[in-house]
């Protein structure tokens, strides 16, 4: 599929991983279609895409919301691949788990139709979550997940973790749209990295950035995560690209290099930057946190998948994005 490039779409091009993947796509000779949600008041600053190497003559963008699955069709038609990152994220829970999982499945699955109909798709790249994998019966979970583990639904909804309703829709939703690529014949492909982290062209800053250094920006709460599993932005959006590429992907694609406990993270960055001044008696000082379980990504890399970027490279690319932005 790598031949003659090709024009391709790319919801939810204005996140964090979204714009990154635009972003590498037009450095690799693609023509792009992105879907921003409708602007009314004309206050939306697109110019962090706009202003991208080659985006005035290859960087399209279209009305679309997830709500209306119906409103992609115009920016999905005439394209060989989709890369689907747009997603409803609602980690406070403002709505109920059942609309959350509902809009999050139709959205997906009215997007898969419009690919089916277009007869230009050749495959669909979904972007899922870790979530889909972790939440397991304790008795069961594994210290090394591979892509054959799926979060429970019924523990989900019984012990309601922080992000628990995120989870299902997640979960759900990838279900359904292996399903429907199985049952309709359309060639889709789900990817699944933990927590992002990375250099970022978007303007706000990405909330699994801040998840992993909150000290950094004066929260020194004790962390309730004591591992973290991550991934460099520009590695995810590297591994969409080669799975779109790739002559025969299936399935499901782990996609985690990184993992580092609290203290290993701190020690990373206080290293490069002592100006921090980390509090750490403040942050190990609680409880030890929830290790979460290590995603294996030897799926990916035995398919011919590269990982490119250190752990170190991954931090100090954060923070120098942070730094540009005025963020500190």
């Amino acid at each position: 599929m790598a031949e003659g490039k090709g024009r391709v779409c790319v919801t939810g091009g204005t996140g964090f991983l979204g714009s990154w993947i635009i972003k590498s796509l037009l450095e690799n000779g693609y023509t792009v279609n992105t879907t921003v949600r409708a602007d009314p008041e004309k206050k939306r600053d697109l110019s962090f895409l706009t202003n991208l190497p080659g985006a005035s003559e290859k960087l399209k963008f279209f009305i679309a919301d997830l709500a209306e699955p119906e409103s992609f069709n115009p920016a999905i038609e005439g394209c060989v691949g989709i890369f689907h990152t747009a997603a409803s994220v609602d980690f406070e829970e403002k709505e109920p788990e059942e609309i959350v999982t509902k809009r999050s499945i139709d959205g997906a699955l009215g997007i898969l139709k419009a690919c089916k109909n277009s007869k230009t798709v050749k495959r669909v790249i979904y972007t899922s979550s870790a979530s889909t994998v972790y939440c397991q019966d304790i008795e069961k979970a594994k210290d090394v997940m591979d892509e054959s583990y799926w979060s429970d639904i019924d523990i989900l909804r019984n012990h309601k973790p922080f992000g628990w309703a995120y989870s299902i829709s997640k979960t759900q939703a990838e279900k359904a749209v292996l399903e429907y690529g199985q049952q309709n014949g359309l060639d889709i492909v789900t990817i699944i990295p933990t927590i992002i982290v990375g250099a970022f062209i978007c303007p706000k800053l990405p909330t699994s950035v801040y998840g992993v250094l909150p000290y950094l920006f004066g929260n020194t709460d004790h962390s309730p995560i004591s591992r973290f599993h991550m991934v460099h932005v520009d590695d995810v959006a590297r591994a969409h690209i080669f799975l779109l590429e790739h002559p025969n992907p299936k399935g499901r694609y782990n996609c985690s290099p990184f993992v580092a406990t609290v203290e290993e993270v701190v020690d990373i960055v206080s290293s490069k930057h002592p100006e921090f001044e980390i509090p750490k008696s403040k942050l190990f000082g609680g409880p030890k946190g929830l290790e979460l379980p290590h995603l294996t990504s030897k799926k990916l890399t035995d398919a011919g998948f590269e990982f490119k970027h250190s752990i170190e490279e991954m931090f100090e690319d954060a923070i120098q994005s942070c730094k540009e932005k005025g963020l500190f």
